[in-house]
């Protein structure tokens, strides 16, 4: 019994290439953008973290934390399309607030230990983390979504 050859897969057509190539394209474009906006949420609130009103800080910086971390993890997922991608603003955020934490050599620190500085770390770190556990947790997205 002989049996008719494979015709080989027809190649998809270029408007489906260049569809896919853009399509990855903004999605890098969305990751690079959430990492930058981590790296520069993160100097924000270092700069926000010492104002005080009457000579008492007032931790307006742990509210931005907050809000802008909520926002930057949900903007990444959205934008890449991966459950991972809260990762992208998490990291550089984490980086300068750990650098932050630490003495330069001249004996400075950007981030003193009041509470202020030491809610803003939590506060900020626990967003992610929320954030990150309600992405795995969630149910897999409908057809067309990721």
């Amino acid at each position: 019994m002989s049996v008719a050859p494979q015709e080989p897969a027809p190649q998809p057509p270029r408007p489906v290439r260049l569809r896919r190539l853009v399509d990855r394209g903004l999605r890098s474009a969305g990751g690079l953008v959430a990492v930058v906006g981590g790296a520069v949420t993160a100097v924000l609130e270092l700069l926000l973290a010492p104002l005080r009103i009457g000579g008492y800080p007032i931790g307006v910086a742990v509210l931005v934390a907050v809000v802008a971390n909520i926002a930057l993890s949900w903007f990444a997922i959205e934008t890449v399309g991966r459950r991972w991608a809260v990762a992208l603003p998490a990291l550089p955020w984490v980086v300068i607030m750990v650098a932050a934490a630490d003495r330069t050599a001249e004996g400075d620190v950007l981030l003193v230990g009041n509470w202020v500085g030491l809610t803003l770390v939590v506060a900020g770190a626990m967003t992610f983390a929320v954030v990150a556990f309600r992405s795995i947790v969630a149910p897999p997205p409908g057809p067309g979504r990721y």
